[in-house]
């Protein structure tokens, strides 16, 4: 098992505030969320729909700007520099969308390593690796549109992991897809894992995410409820009853 190390923060949220809507109705989506993701770790988010999961993964991934708080990527303050930061880490937000339907699933990633600019000598060489990651070497000639649900999934995953990125952010990999198909994208996030990647995963699925997970936070509300190792979580019995339902 990877060993949390805190001299080395690859994520850390702190204090992290977000609020929608005008200043005379305003809905907080998140609310004083601290976050510290040692890295060669999983690190899982857990919580029930609405809890503001994806909204703190979005502020994490420069994608949303926090209305108050700090957030330092593999040590860059990325609200100041987001480009910056944005280059130190993966990304995968659920969902079927992001692919050129008639494009192959090897063009579809060629074109994403020319958008962040990995050299032209190894860019395809880096694509065929990102594809074999994620068991799609077979599928590399075929139409996105072509595509299952779960094999886009994973195409998704490769193109987060071109580049080879220090960090991977995860939102809800498992959204909407069978069990087996599931088991398959977990399975691929923790071998993603042990050759050296550290994962920020979102997830609703807490029975997988705790299996492949180092540390967990649980999110309701807005807040961080719980958070710890996953053995010390799991030895509460309510938390056990709670997310495993055993």
């Amino acid at each position: 098992m990877a060993l949390f190390n805190e001299d080395l923060l690859l994520l850390r949220a702190s204090h992290l505030v977000r609020s929608f809507g005008r200043k005379d109705k305003t809905f907080v989506a998140v609310e004083d969320v601290s976050l510290d993701v040692g890295a060669g770790q999983v690190h899982g988010l857990l919580g029930p729909n609405g809890a503001g999961k994806t909204t703190t993964v979005r502020m994490c991934a420069t994608l949303l700007a926090p209305t108050s708080g700090e957030v330092w990527v593999d040590g860059i303050d990325a609200v100041r520099h987001p480009e910056r930061a944005r280059s130190r880490l993966g990304l995968v937000l659920g969902g079927e969308l992001g692919f050129y339907p008639r494009a192959t699933a090897r063009d579809n990633l060629l074109f994403f390593a020319d958008i962040q600019g990995l050299d032209a000598r190894r860019r395809h060489s880096a694509v065929m690796d990102a594809l074999e990651r994620v068991g799609l070497v077979e599928a590399a000639s075929r139409k996105a549109s072509e595509l299952s649900r779960g094999m886009r999934q994973r195409l998704h995953l490769a193109r987060a992991l071109l580049g080879s990125p220090a960090l991977l952010l995860l939102d809800e990999p498992s959204l909407g897809l069978a069990p087996i198909i599931i088991a398959q994208i977990f399975d691929i996030v923790r071998k993603v894992n042990e050759s050296g990647t550290t994962v920020f995963l979102v997830e609703q699925n807490a029975n997988q995410a705790l299996k492949i997970a180092h540390r967990a936070y649980v999110m309701e509300n807005g807040r961080v409820t719980l958070e710890g190792p996953v053995e010390t979580l799991l030895a509460n019995e309510d938390v056990k009853k709670a997310y495993l339902g055993i």
